[in-house]
């Protein structure tokens, strides 16, 4: 007999390592959201509804910071990898920054130690971290939340007027 599959919990590095880039907002992917953190970051509607979430959470930094790496590692020149290192760094690393992430101490020492430096992984570890955080506490927050239920009501409406133009 044939067993069937099932379906696989799943890996979230394994997710982050191999994302791919951005692509345009499609209207059907809202309940596509609730999937994964993956579907949601890389969905600009998502996103800007998953940033507006953490501002009412104050910790939009996370998100930010999150971005603020994968721009940081399409980086192709060696100058500007200093420069946006540097930035990325003074927001979101170093003691006391604006908008300074919650991360381990080794993480940080070791970031601030290779920091003058650095190479365009030199914040994968953080980054890492902080997807952690993102998919584990903050997006299952998220999709409990009046924004997440607003859109998904916004979405059904969108889909029921296509289908039914009269109204």
């Amino acid at each position: 007999p044939v067993v069937p599959k099932l379906p696989q919990k799943k890996d979230h590095d394994a997710i982050f390592k191999d994302r791919c880039c951005f692509h345009r907002s499609n209207a059907g992917e809202t309940m596509a959201w609730y999937e994964s953190v993956e579907a949601l970051l890389a969905n600009k509607d998502g996103l800007a509804a998953f940033r507006t979430f953490l501002k009412s959470e104050f910790s939009e930094e996370n998100v930010d910071f999150w971005l603020a790496c994968e721009d940081f590692k399409k980086t192709k020149s060696s100058s500007k990898i200093a420069s946006k290192a540097q930035k990325i760094y003074s927001d979101f690393i170093q003691d006391d920054a604006p908008k300074e992430i919650n991360i381990d101490f080794h993480t940080k020492t070791h970031i601030s130690q290779n920091i003058s430096e650095p190479t365009l992984s030199c914040f994968d570890d953080a980054q890492r971290l902080i997807y952690s955080l993102m998919a584990k506490d903050s997006f299952p927050r998220f999709l409990r939340s009046e924004v997440y239920k607003e859109l998904v009501k916004k979405q059904q409406n969108r889909n029921q007027k296509r289908w039914l133009p009269f109204l």
